[in-house]
């Protein structure tokens, strides 16, 4: 286990502290694990307290502030506060008389050993004469809600419970009012999760459940535990859909209805995935004719370093959706501008450049037949070289160079049948399709060779030996490197020298550039003895050593293609 923790048992305290040290509007109560508004005495307003096991940050510190919670109760990890310390929480706010009179609302989440705490603590609290109520969450739709279970557990529902119902106390509700706020979102707020694997709970040191690469739970709590069923991965989009159908369906949603929508990340989904869930998510709500009002994406209830995500939807009216957007002052709860659903849209792109005019390039050119020869070796060592990438860089090269071979023999029907517009329309391509490093470099090599031909008005060896050679100064001269710095140079440099030496010794232009292929890879060969001095590999050091150079690697393949092409 791989935890940036010091000893397990302080994990809470010091969380807190964190938290705490970075707000300055948010104390904590001494000699307890609460998180408390820094004027939760002085509010004259209903106090808000939620709480539960640690575990699923930001919640529910993170939403300790103005317009959401007055304090937050924090248990050991997935373990429920204890009576005493809920008990103090409210003790401390109820601590001045006019905010003893106006009430703590209790939000909890229903699992067996939060409904019991924060409950006998209300009756604790209630004795001394602080009102006292309590609603308790159960969102969690892949449990029936008629089970034979302790009934619906509280997920990432809970959140926008504690968003209402802080906005309606913020704007002075009374104590019941808050809790029928609190309530009606409790009721109509629907929830489903589904995970990738398992998290780590630090006391434990190792994962909950054991999941194969193409299995995931579906309908998984917040603690850790598996979920409901057990099934095969699926697309995001599949994955997405299954989880809004459950919610609406349940939640009897009609057309027509108008409903806000939580994605939540579980502890470690990228938000890359996140926006991709969302994207399926707001497209699966429509089309089943439902409005869709807010939507909010990000990590706001997580089981630690779960892979994974849940869905909520909660039906709204203008009260409710005004309650929602409330301002709020806290960690965790995103600007109110983060919220706002807009219609896909996107602004038009500047025109591309038109394909070339007038004859394109025939089956039999060499230039084509070159082309098509160095697009498909590409393809075939895409897995050689994204191999290769992944142990030195950052693993893209070679579906890189796959994609932009692909668009090239996509493309290739429209080029122009001369050599200089066939370079520069290979040169559009390849800038166009490949990002990162690759496409500049190689569209600069095929532009450079383009204009040397142009400038030479020949296409003999010689000329094309010198366009290459202007290529190669070309990529110097915008990539900064040189040979021996572990770069395509290492490769390309020796093949247009020894290419142009070759056939000034008098060699056929297929004997020279044989030679010139040998000499490419016995540049290729050294970069495994060297360490990087430019791109990403220069941040690994000598840890780069044995592995040859995957960009230089990738220009053998594809001259000693192009030379069994043109050789033959």
């Amino acid at each position: 286990m791989k935890k940036l923790l010091n000893d397990v048992a302080d994990v809470v305290p010091e969380m807190l502290e964190g938290l705490v040290a970075g707000a300055p509007g948010l104390v904590l109560l001494d000699g307890q694990t609460v998180v408390l508004r820094r004027d939760h005495a002085e509010l004259g307003k209903v106090a808000l307290v939620s709480g539960g096991g640690a575990g699923h940050e930001p919640a529910h510190g993170g939403y300790v502030g103005p317009g959401m919670l007055t304090g937050a109760v924090v248990g050991d990890m997935f373990t429920s506060p204890s009576t005493d310390a809920v008990l103090a929480a409210v003790r401390a706010i109820a601590a001045g008389e006019q905010q003893q009179s106006a009430g703590v609302l209790l939000i909890v989440k229903n699992y067996t050993g939060d409904r019991l705490n924060f409950g006998l603590a209300a009756e604790l609290a209630r004795a001394e004469g602080t009102a006292v109520d309590m609603v308790v969450i159960g969102d969690d739709v892949a449990l029936a809600a008629d089970g034979d279970h302790a009934g619906r557990r509280g997920i990432a529902g809970t959140v926008l419970v504690h968003k209402a119902a802080g906005a309606a106390a913020d704007r002075g509700d009374d104590l019941a009012a808050v809790t029928a706020v609190a309530q009606r979102v409790a009721d109509d707020v629907r929830s489903m999760g589904v995970s990738l694997g398992a998290c780590t709970v630090p006391a434990v040191g190792e994962p909950g459940f054991t999941l194969e690469d193409d299995e995931v739970e579906w309908g998984l709590g917040i603690h850790g535990e598996a979920g409901v069923e057990r099934g095969p991965l699926v697309s995001a989009d599949e994955t997405t859909a299954r989880l809004v159908d459950a919610v609406a369906d349940d939640a009897d949603l009609v057309e027509g209805q108008r409903v806000v929508l939580l994605v939540n990340d579980l502890g470690t989904t990228p938000p890359s995935e996140l926006d991709v869930v969302a994207r399926g998510a707001l497209a699966r709500l429509r089309d089943r004719g439902l409005v869709v009002e807010r939507m909010w994406v990000g990590r706001f209830l997580t089981a630690l370093d779960m892979p994974g995500v849940s869905v909520s939807v909660l039906p709204v009216d203008d009260e409710l959706l005004g309650l929602l957007d409330h301002p709020t002052e806290t960690a965790a709860w995103p600007a109110p501008h983060q919220g706002m659903v807009a219609e896909a849209r996107a602004v038009p792109a500047p025109a591309e450049e038109e394909p070339a005019t007038g004859e394109h390039l025939a089956e039999d050119s060499p230039v084509r037949r070159a082309l098509v020869a160095a697009c498909e070796s590409l393809k075939a060592a895409e897995p050689e070289l994204t191999r290769l990438d992944s142990e030195v860089g950052d693993g893209d090269l070679g579906t890189g160079l796959e994609r932009g071979a692909t668009a090239v023999l996509s493309e290739i029907d429209r080029y122009a049948a001369d050599p200089v517009g066939a370079l520069r329309d290979t040169s559009a391509t390849l800038r166009r399709a490949i990002g990162g490093t690759s496409g500049p470099l190689y569209s600069i090599l095929l532009m450079r060779a383009a204009a040397s031909l142009e400038e030479s008005g020949s296409t003999d060896a010689q000329a094309w030996a010198a366009a290459l050679q202007a290529g190669v100064d070309g990529i110097g001269e915008v990539g900064g490197a040189s040979v021996g710095d572990r770069t395509m140079l290492d490769a390309l440099v020796p093949l247009a020298t020894s290419f142009a030496q070759h056939l000034d010794a008098g060699d056929s232009p297929a004997s020279a550039w044989r030679d010139a292929v040998d000499a490419a890879a016995r540049g290729t060969e050294e970069t495994a003895q060297s360490s990087a001095r430019v791109g990403r590999s220069s941040y690994l050091g000598d840890r780069v050593k044995g592995t040859p150079d995957p960009g230089a690697r990738a220009v053998v393949v594809w001259s000693g293609a192009v030379g069994e092409e043109l050789g033959s």
